[in-house]
């Protein structure tokens, strides 16, 4: 891949670093391209654990490249249209992954980069970090991301900072919910091992079958839908083998299976 940097380690964390350090890592069709097929190869991959986001330099990322809307604004509407629904496809492969998927913010995240941060389940975010969701200063607007952003932030938060374009801090990101956690940037990759930990304890299946179903469930009434669907999907993961060894565990006091494979 030219525009990522992408490794495995021993303990299946997975690291997708934004490699364009000379334009803040600013995507274009190339990097759209590779992060769906990253993520899509990270999410199949049974070694993986974990994945972090990050990006190589002084900032997360700035965005989409401007040389890249520039281009769009000249071409038809059927290359806009494959042109967006690639970056659409891109964003649901973060947002979709089975994996927990952390981002990790430094310096500027603008745009779609703030799209990817709400895409990821956990964000971690530098003290100098800021951020703006800025495309309507370009006479266009957060349109593609806006789902995530709204699912992060809530409607009326994510409408405001759509409208504004304002830049704000990572206190602010942090009261909102676009990111979890503020520490020095010496300290970010503490920070995300932290939350690494935790999810290592637990079952990996069991962190997919999490995702997937509160990825199907909204803010509402709890109908008689949305019961079936939880009840289904309990009964059927209770009988699993990750269950099985995990209640076995537990009652026996020994760490599970999934414990003693990632340990050092």
């Amino acid at each position: 891949m030219t525009t990522l940097n992408v490794s495995l380690d021993a303990d299946g964390i997975a690291s997708v670093e934004m490699a364009r350090p000379e334009a803040f890592n600013a995507f274009d069709e190339r990097m759209i391209e590779e992060l769906g097929e990253a993520f899509a190869a990270l999410s199949g991959n049974d070694k993986v654990r974990v994945i972090l986001l990050k990006g190589q330099g002084k900032a997360f990322s700035a965005g989409a490249d401007l040389q890249w809307m520039q281009r769009a604004s000249v071409a038809s509407h059927a290359e806009n249209l494959a042109d967006a629904r690639r970056f659409a496809g891109m964003l649901a492969a973060v947002a979709h992954c089975p994996k927990p998927t952390i981002a990790c913010v430094q310096g500027l995240a603008l745009g779609g980069g703030v799209g990817l941060v709400a895409a990821c389940d956990f964000a971690v975010a530098a003290e100098d970090a800021r951020f703006a969701v800025s495309e309507v200063k370009f006479g266009i607007l957060p349109s593609v991301i806006g789902p995530y952003l709204i699912n992060a932030v809530g409607k009326r938060a994510a409408l405001q900072l759509a409208l504004t374009a304002r830049r704000f801090d990572a206190s602010e990101a942090r009261s909102i919910g676009l990111v979890h956690q503020v520490v020095t940037r010496e300290a970010l990759p503490a920070a995300a091992r932290a939350i690494i930990d935790s999810l290592l304890q637990n079952g990996p299946m069991a962190l997919a079958e999490v995702k997937a179903l509160y990825g199907r469930l909204h803010v509402g009434p709890v109908d008689g839908d949305v019961r079936e669907l939880t009840a289904q999907t309990i009964a059927r993961v209770r009988m699993t083998a990750e269950a099985r060894e995990g209640f076995d565990a537990f009652l026996n006091k020994r760490p599970p299976a999934w414990m003693r494979e990632a340990a050092p």
